[in-house]
């Protein structure tokens, strides 16, 4: 007995995936119960601050619901085309945003977005006047710098200007004198003139019409105006003999450029928001009357000009595609998709998600369109604003490009 050794008999041990399984699954459960909670956490977290945007922040628009007729197709006339990028451009980076330009024989005059008003002589660049003070280059300083937008030759060979800000001036081009006829920000009729834009003299220089974008906004806010769509743009008439200003059409969705037409009894108006072209009579038996020149435009209508085969030529920095998408007509219905936008992004980060396509066209009487010259994606000439025929060439405008595109007509 004392050589041997006792040894504890183990047990036998029943082996069974069943343990080891609850294990596993046990230990699974409570992982996947972590990465849920945590997940709901990180998005708890991440969307708190968009709920307290949506339910408190106030957003900077109160947009109005409107309608818009489905796009024209881009055909016949407005078939998409490349001729556009047959222009030049002029001046590149030494003019920032020519809107609009008029001519005395060779000699160019537009306004910048300086505030400056510039004659380009070849390949000179000469400034005639400034209207406003500087500085200049911000936004916050645009209201006191001024910002030139339409221009044109009155029939003494001065310079007729509409500042955004500053109001309707006479311009010797010569001197550079300036002499305001219009205040900007003057009350008219209870409104504000907050966003003067395009204007027209009759050919004696009695009488100046010009559009006022908006009483509410600025131009420096142009695409609020747009997004909100709201029918508070007015056409006015100035008498240069009398002094008198009024309100000749109002309750207009942005109305930007405009042109008298031949009779001097009515004038045509671009109402860029409803992608439509106005026409307003400003005298005659009509007067005080408007109708439709042209409905249902592929684009929305900046200036318009005249064309020498008695036409109007009229610019649209922004097309209706179809076939294709229109985010302008998709949220004319939606104003509470604008608002959100607007809550989230400033003018500037939006205006980078507006497809960029320059297309310009000749209109007759009817409202018949003769041909159309296209730049998609504007590579060549982009935000285009106005065209300007002189000695078989359009002069291109742009409320942002830095140039002056040039399009030769034997070229297209």
């Amino acid at each position: 007995m004392e050589g041997l050794r006792f040894r504890r008999v183990n047990r036998p041990q029943v082996i069974t995936d069943e343990l080891p399984e609850q294990h596993y699954k046990s230990h699974g459960t409570y992982s996947g119960k972590v990465f849920q909670v945590t997940l709901l956490s990180l998005g708890g977290f991440l969307l708190l601050p968009l709920l307290v945007i949506i339910l408190i922040l106030e957003s900077p628009i109160h947009p109005e619901v409107f309608s818009l007729k489905e796009p024209p197709m881009m055909k016949g006339c407005w078939e998409p085309n490349l001729k556009l990028r047959e222009a030049q451009r002029l001046l590149e980076d030494h003019v920032i945003g020519p809107e609009s330009i008029a001519n005395i024989g060779d000699v160019l005059f537009t306004g910048t977005a300086d505030g400056k008003i510039v004659k380009v002589i070849g390949r000179r660049i000469l400034t005639v006047a400034r209207l406003g003070k500087l500085p200049c280059g911000s936004r916050e300083e645009e209201p006191s710098c001024g910002r030139p937008l339409g221009i044109r030759i009155g029939p003494n060979g001065t310079l007729f200007v509409a500042d955004a800000y500053l109001g309707v001036f006479e311009v010797n081009p010569i001197t550079g004198e300036a002499t305001r006829l219009v205040k900007g920000g003057e009350e008219v009729a209870g409104r504000k003139l907050s966003f003067i834009n395009d204007l027209a003299v009759t050919q004696d220089g009695k009488k100046v019409y010009f559009t006022d974008s908006s009483s509410r906004w600025q131009r420096r806010e142009y695409l609020n105006l747009i997004m909100e769509a709201t029918a508070d743009g007015r056409v006015l008439e100035y008498d240069k003999e009398s002094r008198e200003l009024t309100v000749v059409m109002e309750n207009l969705r942005f109305p930007n450029g405009i042109q008298l037409l031949p009779d001097e009894e009515s004038v045509l108006v671009a109402e860029t928001t409803m992608a439509r072209i106005r026409r307003v009579h400003v005298a005659g038996l009509n007067k005080g009357g408007m109708d439709t020149f042209m409905d249902n435009l592929p684009g929305f209508p900046d200036n318009i000009r005249p064309s020498s085969t008695g036409g109007y030529w009229v610019a649209m920095s922004a097309v209706r595609p179809n076939p294709g998408f229109s985010m302008l007509d998709f949220l004319s219905q939606r104003p509470w998709i604008k608002k959100f936008i607007f809550k989230l992004f400033s003018q500037d980060v939006l205006m980078k998600f507006v497809p960029r396509y320059s297309l310009v066209a000749e209109l007759h009487d009817g409202g018949v369109c003769t041909r159309s010259f296209h730049d998609p994606n504007g590579l060549v000439v982009a935000y285009v604003s106005e065209v300007h025929e002189h000695d078989g060439s359009l002069y291109l405008g742009s409320f942002r490009s830095p140039y002056i595109a040039k399009l030769d007509l034997n070229k297209v």
